[in-house]
């Protein structure tokens, strides 16, 4: 494998996905390969199936989520309902508390829907990485181009010629340095992303290598077939040009990809157990939202799409629906009644735990707000002490230049105290 990892997309985050994806990929191919079978889009299949064989035990979670998610609605709705209003931090602890105590008591997490969401997206992505170069992952596609690479290399002013190819046909290479160490890599990155009419435009470039040039394209039209269809290429570009070359039956079968995409979508949507959510619930408005806004995603993003991520698209919502189809029946034979109460004794379990440690963490805010309290209670009733000190000195001396008395007669103390209380009274 190491003889391909300089094509390899890097990103920090989808770069390693992409990388052990794209293993999983070229050891697929490398079987089906041994029982005679050379194709791509069969390995995308395959390898399909295998992903989401992998990833049942998370949709298994989410369809549990979903069936909870129905019977439990009512008690978080009752929840809610008594609380609100109630802002106080105790109040809104006590709410916490409570919701948690429903999920244990259903055996779900709160966070039970977004799992397998967060987890498929970068997938995705990075599928689209693997899909968009092959070559890079898939070491026998690799090979394929050796010949040609070999032969555009041994071609005096080869560089320019390929600088001036990914200019006219618009290719997107990253990065590309067809004069250093990795040219060959950039030269197969180049040839993969061609579609016919880059080809053609090949052949014109280097016409000495017309031949080679021939033989390579004819092997990965075999292997990128399907049914027709090169699955390098975008629904979008494969229209285009059968549209020039009167093609229709090619038009037809790339608009099947992006139609097959939205429709398998829709209905494996129509087999997610749906919540009784209220209207006004605004997670429920989210939910409703993407269920309407994916498929529609999925119809727009297939036309631009290598048709290899399409047909992705496509076995994965089968997949999905037909696991989803047997969990529904599963949950049926299933005494959810029976297994809420097995719940109920394990989520007292870890309240009592909870409580345990927020008890330890709420009075250590309370000894933090009692010294603080206490600290402040201080400093106020020494500053209300000097001031009435100061008050007290300033009427003194008022009563004592207003009134020729002794100062120390008990008639100036009484004025004194009569001219204090009157100030401080009003």
């Amino acid at each position: 494998m190491t003889e391909i990892i300089l094509t390899q997309y890097d990103g920090a985050i989808l770069g390693p996905i992409a990388k052990v994806l794209g293993w999983i990929m070229n050891e697929v191919y490398l079987l089906l390969s041994r029982l005679g079978i050379e194709n791509i889009s069969l390995s995308i299949i395959v390898f399909t199936i295998l992903i989401y064989t992998c990833l049942l035990p998370l949709t298994i979670k989410q369809q549990k989520f979903s069936v909870m998610t129905k019977l439990m609605n009512p008690e978080l709705e009752a929840i809610k309902k008594k609380y609100q209003g109630k802002k106080g931090q105790e109040a809104q602890m006590k709410m916490t508390e409570e919701t948690q105590m429903v999920y244990d008591k259903y055996g779900v997490s709160p966070t039970g829907s977004c799992v397998q969401l967060v987890i498929q997206m970068p997938i995705l992505f990075a599928l689209y990485r693997v899909f968009y170069n092959v070559p890079a992952y898939v070491t026998s596609v690799k090979n394929v181009f050796t010949p040609l690479v070999e032969g555009i290399m041994g071609t005096s002013g080869y560089a320019a010629t390929m600088d001036t190819l990914v200019e006219t046909l618009k290719l997107t290479i990253r990065n590309a340095d067809f004069t250093g160490t990795n040219a060959g890599n950039y030269i197969i990155d180049a040839l993969y992303s061609m579609n016919v009419a880059g080809w053609d435009t090949l052949r014109e470039s280097f016409p000495s290598l017309t031949d080679t040039i021939g033989s390579v394209q004819s092997q990965l039209n075999h292997l990128n077939n399907f049914f027709g269809l090169n699955i390098s290429n975008s629904p979008l570009n494969i229209i285009t040009s059968s549209f020039k070359s009167g093609s229709y039956l090619m038009i037809l079968a790339a608009i099947l990809i992006p139609l097959l995409s939205y429709l398998t979508q829709v209905l494996n949507i129509k087999l997610m157990p749906q919540s009784d959510t209220q209207a006004n619930d605004q997670m429920a408005q989210q939910m409703k939202t993407m269920n309407r806004t994916m498929p529609l995603f999925s119809l727009i993003f297939c036309f631009t799409v290598p048709v290899g991520l399409g047909i992705y698209w496509i076995v994965s919502a089968l997949v999905r629906g037909v696991q989803q189809f047997v969990i529904n029946k599963h949950f049926e034979k299933i005494d959810l009644d029976a297994v809420i109460e097995q719940n109920k004794e394990k989520a007292e379990k870890k309240a009592e735990k909870r409580r345990q440690k927020m008890g330890v963490y709420q009075s250590q805010i309370y000894q933090a707000a009692s010294m603080s309290t206490k600290r402040e209670t201080n400093l106020n009733n020494t500053v209300s002490s000097e001031e009435k000190n100061q008050k007290v000195q300033k009427a003194y001396e008022t009563a004592q230049k207003a009134k020729n008395v002794n100062p120390n007669s008990l008639t100036a103390k009484a004025n004194l105290v009569k001219e204090f209380n009157e100030k401080n009274n009003k």
